[in-house]
């Protein structure tokens, strides 16, 4: 089943890197478990990216921590996902220094419900992986908008710029 714009998003339980911030937005329950529907009332940005630590997610990471604020200003929580494990997101996270959570998806569950798993190609060799992705879900849990092969520079912004439109048509 896959998210579909102007619907529901399906509640989901997932991984987080744990929060060293006490001023966190993300509610933590249990394991650091993460679940869409504690954060109902909040938009939510769900940015997917390839692999920790790579030139292109480090940027795209420290352009929406640059931004974190202004974020928050908007009533709008900030996520990354990628498959990498927690131990790599929470050194990850640690190292830039990122104000929210990490989510880890090794078995690509939310990879999956949110159709980022592609064909891509390094090196000239074919594999399947995270195609740069960004979703905005609504206070009511709806898919308000989505972003597809996403290039890092401006896109942050441009985030930025939708949800705090969707806050003021709410």
């Amino acid at each position: 089943m896959s998210v579909e714009l102007n619907q529901p998003v399906p509640d989901f339980t997932a991984f987080s890197a744990s929060s060293s911030e006490e001023s966190s937005p993300i509610r933590i329950t249990g394991e650091d478990d993460f679940h869409l529907s504690d954060h109902k009332g909040k938009q939510l940005v769900l940015y997917f990216y390839p692999r920790d630590s790579t030139p292109g997610c480090t940027n795209e990471g420290l352009a929406f921590a640059g931004l974190f604020e202004q974020f928050a200003e908007a009533d709008t929580v900030i996520l990354g996902i990628s498959r990498d494990t927690l131990k790599r997101h929470e050194n990850f996270r640690e190292k830039q220094a990122f104000p929210f959570q990490l989510i880890s998806d090794p078995e690509e569950m939310l990879c999956k419900q949110f159709d980022v798993i592609k064909e891509k190609k390094l090196y000239g060799k074919l594999h399947l992986g995270i195609e740069r992705s960004t979703f905005l879900i609504d206070i009511d849990g709806k898919l308000a908008q989505e972003w597809r092969k996403v290039k890092v520079k401006g896109h942050a912004e441009e985030v930025l710029e939708a949800a705090r439109a969707l806050l003021h048509s709410s």
